[in-house]
C-alpha cells in the first residue's frame, strides 16, 4: 500500500471488519501500515506541557512548536495559583479519590466545587463527572428512555449521540443551527417525551450554537433544552458562563453541561440543573455511580481556575483580541475558515486527504503544531486543519504561525 490507499479508504470503511472474529481488525491493519505517514501524526508525544509553545518528540527528536492544538483556551494550565492549589491538596489528600462518589470518593473539596459551580452557572445544583465523555453519556442515558426522542444538532459531538443510543431513545438530527428544521422535527414527534440537545460552541467548525434562535423554538413546543458548553464555558460570555449567557437565554435552558478539560485546563466535567433533576441523575447515571470520583488535586485545580477566570475579564479579553488578530490574518491570506466566530478556527483544505496529512507534517517540521481533522469528524469535502487560539499566545506567536501558514499552506491550496 501507499498514500493512494490513504485517499481511497477512510475509517468508516473498516467499521465492520468482515471477519468472523470480533477481535480481528481485518484489513484495517494493512491499511494502517500502508498509510503510516498519516497515522504517525496521531497520538503525538509531547515532552513538555500543553502550553502556547510546546515540544513534540518524534523519531527521537524534540521539536519546539507553536501550539495551536491545545484546548487550554485561557492558559490556566500554567497559572501559578492553579498549580499551587493542586500541589497543596496533593500533599494533603494524596493522589486519588480511590472510590465512587456514591460510596467513598466524595470529599469536602468536591462539595465545595459543586457549590461554587452552581453559583457560577446560576443553577440550583451541579454534579461532577470524572471525564467529559462520561458526563455527557451518563447524563443522557440517565434522563432518556426507550420511546423518548432526542433531537440533536447534526454537528453534535459523538458523546451526545452515544448517550442517546445507550438510553435506547430515538435519535433525530436537525440541520445545523436551523430553527425551522428544529421546529419541523419537534412537530413530527409531538406527544412524545422529547429533549433538544445542542452545543454552545462546535469544536470542528468554530461557530456558536444559535441558542437565541433554537431555544425559543424548543420552548414553544414545551420541550427542554440541554446545552453542551464544553468549548465555551469560561471562554464565552461576559462572565464566562458560555453561549447561554452570550445569547441571554440562560434562564430558558434546563440542563447546562461543561467540561474541565478545555478552559479549566484540567479533567472532568460538570452538569447543572434543578435540584430534582440533579438528585435523579446522581442515582441513574452509571458513569457517575460506578466510576471513581475526580482526584482531589484535580478538584482543587478546577476550583482555583474558576476563581482566576471569574475574577475579571482579563483573560477572556486577551483571548478575544488574539482570536481576532489570528482570524483576520488567515482571512487576509485567503484561507477558508468555515465561518468561525470563536477561538477555534478551522483551515479548510477540501477533499484532498493526502494533502491534509502532508500539510500537517510539513507544518510540524516548520514549528507549527496543528491537528488534522478527517472524515467522519467532518464532511468528506471539508477536511481541515483545526487551530485553537489561546489567551497564552503572544501576538508574536500568532504572527510567526501566520508566516508559516503563508509559506506552506497558501501556495499548495492555490495549486
Amino acid at each position: 500500500m501507499d498514500l493512494a490507499d490513504l485517499a481511497r479508504y477512510d475509517l468508516g470503511d473498516f467499521y465492520h471488519t468482515g471477519s468472523d472474529d470480533p477481535l480481528s481488525p481485518g484489513a484495517f491493519s494493512a491499511w494502517k501500515q500502508g498509510a503510516s505517514v498519516a497515522f504517525a501524526l496521531f497520538e503525538p508525544e509531547l515532552s513538555s506541557g500543553p502550553f502556547a509553545r510546546t515540544t513534540l518528540r518524534r523519531d527521537g527528536r524534540d521539536m519546539r512548536e507553536i501550539n495551536l492544538a491545545s484546548y487550554s483556551y485561557l492558559g490556566l494550565g500554567q497559572h501559578p495559583e492553579v498549580i499551587a492549589a493542586a500541589v497543596a491538596v496533593l500533599q494533603e489528600f494524596g493522589t486519588g479519590a480511590c472510590g465512587s462518589p456514591m460510596l467513598s470518593g466524595m470529599t469536602v473539596l468536591h462539595r465545595d466545587l459543586e457549590t461554587a459551580l452552581a453559583a457560577f452557572m446560576r443553577r440550583d445544583r451541579t454534579m461532577l463527572f470524572n471525564s467529559g465523555n462520561s458526563g455527557a453519556i451518563g447524563t443522557l442515558s440517565a434522563v432518556l428512555r426507550k420511546g423518548d426522542v432526542a433531537i440533536l444538532d447534526q454537528y453534535a459531538h459523538v458523546c451526545l449521540v452515544e448517550g442517546v443510543r445507550l438510553a435506547g431513545a430515538r435519535l433525530e438530527t436537525f440541520a445545523h443551527n436551523d430553527p425551522d428544521d428544529l421546529d419541523r422535527k419537534l412537530a413530527q414527534h409531538a406527544g412524545k417525551r422529547r429533549l433538544v440537545v445542542v452545543e454552545g460552541l462546535y469544536s470542528m467548525h468554530g461557530d456558536l450554537g444559535a441558542l437565541d434562535l433554537l431555544v425559543p423554538v424548543a420552548r414553544a413546543h414545551g420541550v427542554d433544552v440541554m446545552v453542551d458548553e464544553a468549548h465555551s464555558i469560561l471562554a464565552v460570555g461576559e462572565s464566562g458562563r458560555g453561549a447561554g449567557e452570550h445569547f441571554g437565554v440562560e434562564d430558558q435552558i434546563a440542563l447546562s453541561y461543561g467540561t474541565f478539560s478545555k478552559s479549566f485546563a484540567n479533567a472532568g466535567s460538570v452538569l447543572g440543573g434543578t435540584a430534582e433533576t440533579m438528585d435523579y441523575v446522581r442515582y441513574f447515571a452509571n458513569t457517575y455511580v460506578f466510576s471513581v470520583a475526580l482526584p482531589p488535586a484535580v478538584v482543587a485545580g478546577v476550583r482555583a481556575a474558576l476563581d482566576v477566570a471569574t475574577r475579571d475579564n482579563t483573560l477572556r479579553e486577551r483571548l478575544r483580541r488574539n482570536t481576532e488578530h489570528f482570524r483576520q490574518g488567515l482571512l487576509g491570506l485567503g484561507i477558508d475558515t468555515s465561518g468561525s466566530s470563536t477561538h477555534i478556527i478551522p483551515i479548510v483544505i477540501g477533499s484532498d486527504r493526502i494533502l491534509l496529512y502532508q500539510l500537517t507534517a510539513m507544518l510540524r517540521e516548520a514549528g507549527l503544531f496543528v491537528a488534522p481533522v478527517d472524515y467522519p469528524s467532518v464532511p468528506e469535502n471539508e477536511l481541515r486543519l483545526r487551530t485553537c487560539v489561546t489567551a497564552a499566545h503572544t501576538i508574536a506567536d500568532l504572527d510567526e504561525a501566520l508566516n508559516i501558514i503563508e509559506a506552506i499552506i497558501v501556495p499548495r491550496l492555490r495549486a
